[in-house]
């Protein structure tokens, strides 16, 4: 947890001596991308010397890299307090609250560096950038109109698009998926080719009208000698979900793995930042980039296991007696909001201590073993699954075993260093084996190579 002392007393010069040499440790494993160490030394550095705006600073910039963005946040603050000319933390506090969708903050900080530095062409392109998304966003909350007067799925027509004489890539048997298709689509992305517009589209309106179909929290039966699979975030590293095909077989309704639901990645905001949206601009339309935002709404916020395991992205909840009806209940179509059960489903994280804590990541929250053994007693669960945070074997059970986070990307962003991992069980046990892999070569692609330009911050 990012720890800000209260009050500066007398630091002795032995000991700011002490949190510089520190500093510089932490500096070198940032630089080799140990940020959870660098974070532990930042820390000692802080509480050596509270006064040195530069500790948090730099603190706040590990946190961005590993996803705390409500400590980043935090930490950036703190340094403005100190020196209010560190520009840096203007730049820190700014990536933390696009990070958050805080477009209008962010702003508001580009703005103080150009005022600072009314030559800095890097800081006058950064504030131009995010006027445009704050500019943009606003007009698209004054032309929005009813929901269902907007969808994307009713205005494509599928007739119009023809399939290319020169076209060789996977084409469907009779206007239907197959499995050899899936083969052959799999075969096509690992060299890096492209799916007609036509089959895209028709695989999107599928999987939005199935997924329409679902509750939010969907229900899964599997026979007590059926084996079932369980993925964490992926993180479009398609080269690391090939493997897994490889080492545990194609899903199949033989050997089924669970069903897709919605992350914290999946709004508008994430895709806009970190690429997803471009890519898709880039190798299709825009038009497809709006379907897909169409089909994110409609992804299901929790699977339920045999009524016995809970599967969600982030976690748990910071209010108590939340029951699994009241889950089904939410009405997910639509961006997550910044509080809720829809919220905390994507975004929350487990802690080592009781209760509930303002979330490192700046929205949802950090629930405690107390509060997951409540929520399993109450729904007559015997344990969760999530993802949403970097492991370093790919999983970790925390709460007693009864809260397994499960993290499917290895080398995260090609940064990291973890292991991925799945997790398999069978219906009659339920009783969870996991299965560790290091990540695997790719094309020399740059992790989120279509992320709008102000991620150049977090560079």
């Amino acid at each position: 947890m990012a720890e800000v002392p209260q009050s500066v007393g007398e630091v002795t010069e032995e000991n700011k001596q002490k949190a510089e040499d520190i500093k510089e440790q932490a500096n070198s494993h940032f630089k080799k991308q140990n940020y959870a160490q660098a974070i532990e030394l930042y820390t000692e550095a802080i509480n050596l010397n509270p006064a040195v705006a530069a500790y948090y600073g730099n603190r706040s910039f590990a946190y961005l890299k590993t996803e705390c963005f409500g400590y980043a946040l935090s930490d950036a603050t703190k340094a403005l307090e100190l020196d209010k000319t560190y520009i840096k933390a203007y730049y820190r506090r700014a990536s933390a609250n696009m990070a958050l969708g805080k477009f209008k903050l962010a702003l508001k900080d580009f703005g103080s560096v150009v005022k600072v530095r009314p030559t800095d062409k890097d800081a006058k392109a950064k504030y131009t950038e995010c006027n445009k998304i704050v500019k943009r966003l606003a007009f698209e909350r004054a032309i929005a109109v009813d929901d269902n007067a907007l969808s994307v799925a009713v205005q494509i027509n599928l007739d119009q698009m023809s399939i290319e004489e020169e076209y060789s890539g996977p084409k469907f048997e009779d206007g239907t998926l197959t499995l050899q298709f899936i083969k052959e689509l799999m075969e096509c992305y690992k060299k890096q080719g492209k799916l007609h517009r036509r089959y895209a589209y028709q695989i999107l309106l599928d999987v939005v009208k199935l997924f329409k179909e679902q509750s939010s929290l969907v229900d899964i039966t599997i026979l007590d000698d059926s084996k079932f699979t369980v993925c964490g975030d992926i993180h479009g590293q398609f080269y690391d979900l090939m493997n897994i095909f490889d080492m545990n077989g194609l899903p199949s309704e033989e050997n089924p793995y669970i069903h897709i639901l919605a992350g914290n990645h999946e709004s508008s905001t994430m895709n806009q930042m970190y690429g997803f949206e471009g890519e898709v601009k880039a190798k299709y339309t825009s038009q497809m980039a709006n379907l897909f935002t169409e089909v994110f709404n409609y992804l299901p916020l929790a699977h339920l296991i045999n009524d016995k395991v809970l599967i969600m992205h982030g976690g748990l909840f910071s209010e108590d007696g939340v029951t699994l009806d009241d889950i089904r209940k939410v009405d997910r179509n639509r961006q997550p909001p910044d509080s809720g059960i829809m919220c905390e489903l994507l975004w929350s994280d487990p802690q080592p201590h009781p209760g509930c804590s303002p979330s490192k990541r700046g929205v949802g929250t950090q629930f405690g073993p107390d509060v997951t053994k409540s929520f399993l007693q109450k729904n007559g669960l015997q344990y969760i699954i999530r993802s949403h945070e970097v492991k370093n074997e790919g999983y970790e059970l925390a709460h007693d075993g009864l809260c397994i986070t499960v993290f499917s990307a290895p080398n995260y962003c090609d940064t990291m260093g973890n292991k991925g991992a799945f997790i398999t069980l069978k219906g009659g046990d339920l009783k969870p084996k996991f299965t560790s892999y290091s990540a695997v070569p790719h094309p020399n692609v740059k992790p989120m190579a279509y992320a709008n330009s102000l991620l150049s911050l977090l560079a």
